[in-house]
């Protein structure tokens, strides 16, 4: 069958291979393709992979050949869903691939918000301790977690790893979620008690027209003044504009976020240079083993949908 993978270099920029999708069917491979693009690279296709390069409703009903998405990510709000259920085109994403990095990664935040490792290593290698009249400084204070409350927003795979490695930190785990079950000595509460209580404020919801900008001016008011707002989830879900004011009038502590509403961010984005905003470029995803997991579970997709047993279809 013809194939198209539509953006293929965020997920593998060399250093794995595409040999299994290749096995499978007669497919072109892009590294990036720009809108004005989709519907001639997708002509006469019957399988379309795409990671974020968006497929509406206005091009797929030019794509009258396609048969199955694939799509190179758990999120699929880059395909109109509505659309493919009335054709029967089965779309398929990739569950559960990025637990444990994206855990990592939003720890890795809260760590440094509490140890901050780079403000002293930098002060280190500008001398600092070295003129220093001490055997030790610090420049911020420093935070211990066991004790602390951390406030779980969403809690599938990634909310279940994230309180478990707050469980081995010794903290307070609340939790905000759709649908609650016991889970390890996590305490099940309303949004306004979460952010009341919480150190810190963990995102791990799907987008969804509910969770859109669920992190406004009204959530902010309702953190502590000493908490942190991590979100390595989807950047919709908060109002950069609101959190940037939050931050800068010191109205909470400060920010890390994997995420942001358009990506790259445009240039006028408000958080870009924020006061006690740490970004990083939505990488919670791509540590070398959590791409090699997604083009296997990517690949065992298509093969299960050419041999007529889809599996992890969205709809």
């Amino acid at each position: 069958m013809k194939a198209v993978l539509l953006d293929a270099y965020a997920t593998n920029p060399g250093d794995l291979s595409w040999e299994g999708i290749e096995k499978l069917c007669d497919i072109t491979i892009f590294d990036r393709t720009p809108a004005e693009l989709i519907p001639e690279r997708c002509a006469g296709c019957e399988i379309i992979l795409t990671n974020k390069t968006p497929l509406r409703r206005e091009t797929l009903e030019k794509l009258p050949d396609v048969k199955y998405i694939g799509l190179l990510s758990t999120g699929y709000n880059v395909v109109d869903i509505d659309y493919c259920k009335e054709k029967n085109i089965p779309v398929c994403n990739i569950p559960a691939y990025s637990t444990n990095t994206v855990a990592q990664l939003t720890f890795a935040f809260i760590l440094e918000f509490c140890s901050r490792v780079g403000v002293h290593s930098e002060a280190v290698h500008n001398k600092e301790w070295t003129n220093c009249a001490d055997f030790c400084f610090w420049k911020a204070p420093l935070v211990e977690l066991n004790g602390k409350a951390i406030g779980i927003i969403g809690l599938g795979s990634i909310g279940k790893k994230v309180a478990d490695i707050a469980a081995a930190f010794g903290m307070e785990i609340y939790a905000c979620t759709n649908h609650p079950a016991p889970y390890g000595n996590v305490k099940f509460v309303d949004m306004d008690e979460l952010l009341a209580k919480s150190d810190f404020v963990t995102i791990h919801t799907p987008l969804t027209p509910k969770t859109e900008k669920m992190v406004n001016a009204g959530f902010l008011k309702k953190m502590k003044p000493t908490a942190f707002l991590i979100n390595t989830s989807r950047g919709p879900a908060v109002d950069d504009r609101a959190l940037a004011d939050a931050l800068n009038s010191g109205e909470i502590a400060g920010a890390g976020l994997d995420v942001l509403t358009t990506e790259p961010p445009l240039p006028d984005n408000p958080l870009v240079g924020c006061k006690n905003c740490f970004i990083t470029p939505h990488i919670a995803w791509a540590a070398f083993e959590c791409r090699e997991r997604l083009i296997d579970i990517l690949t065992a997709n298509l093969r299960g949908f050419l041999e007529g047993n889809v599996q992890n279809c969205v709809w």
